[in-house]
């Protein structure tokens, strides 16, 4: 039986490897248009979040989208903001080519994609008022607090990087639901995995009060979800 009791850093997903089937990664890159929207809980984390900072700006503003895979949640970000009025460009970068290039097809007017990791946008002199992610801390392990500093440097307001909760329920759950939309992908197998390799929201919370140097604020803003908010140094 799979323990779910404690985080297991061992386990690798598929799409991580260097080597893996090229057609199948950008296929589960282009589905996660579909899988994100019902699972990242985006909307709400915008709604309460980014949108009342981004208003008070006053002025156009930049967001950047560490780890940002196949663009997909940069763009729904996006499109709310222009929903709502805000001028905001929009940056997704990732360091995984394939990942560029699935999300370069999503490039518009306000969004675009760089093939870049956090390191290099720093070493550019890149700033942003906003930094996020989606889906990324569950995939690091020992480099966690790195990456977590490294996106405060880069933003002169919030942080805020979501993932999953590790739960028996949300493994259950995900491992029936995700079913019809997982075939020539690696979403099931490799969402499976990163359910185990995520953190509770106590042992993220305890994890950075020892390994930050600035307090992290961990909340459940949804059901399966985490979020992971701090204040910007840049």
């Amino acid at each position: 039986m799979t323990s779910l009791s404690a985080r297991n850093e061992t386990l690798h997903e598929l799409m991580d490897d260097p080597d893996c089937d090229q057609t199948r990664l950008r296929a589960t890159l282009k589905r996660f248009g579909l899988i994100n929207p019902v699972i990242a809980g985006w909307r709400g984390v915008y709604r309460s979040k980014l949108l009342p900072y981004l208003t008070s700006l006053g002025r156009p503003a930049r967001v950047l989208d560490l780890g940002c895979g196949g663009g997909d949640v940069t763009a729904h970000l996006a499109d709310l903001a222009q929903r709502d009025g805000l001028s905001v460009e929009w940056v997704g970068v990732d360091p995984e080519p394939t990942a560029f290039e699935v999300a370069s097809t999503r490039s518009r007017e306000n969004l675009r994609f760089v093939h870049a990791d956090a390191a290099g946008l720093l070493a550019a002199g890149e700033r942003f008022d906003a930094v996020i992610s989606n889906h990324v801390m569950h995939h690091l392990g020992d480099d966690l607090p790195e990456f977590l500093a490294l996106s405060q440097q880069l933003s002169s307001g919030p942080v805020l990087h979501s993932d999953i909760a590790r739960s028996r329920r949300a493994y259950a759950l995900y491992a029936i639901a995700i079913t019809p939309f997982a075939p020539g992908t690696f979403l099931r197998t490799d969402g499976l995995r990163s359910i185990r390799r995520s953190f509770t929201a106590r042992e993220l919370q305890e994890l950075l009060d020892q390994r930050m140097p600035t307090p992290w604020h961990i909340t459940t803003p949804g059901a399966f979800r985490v979020l992971a908010e701090g204040p910007g140094h840049a």
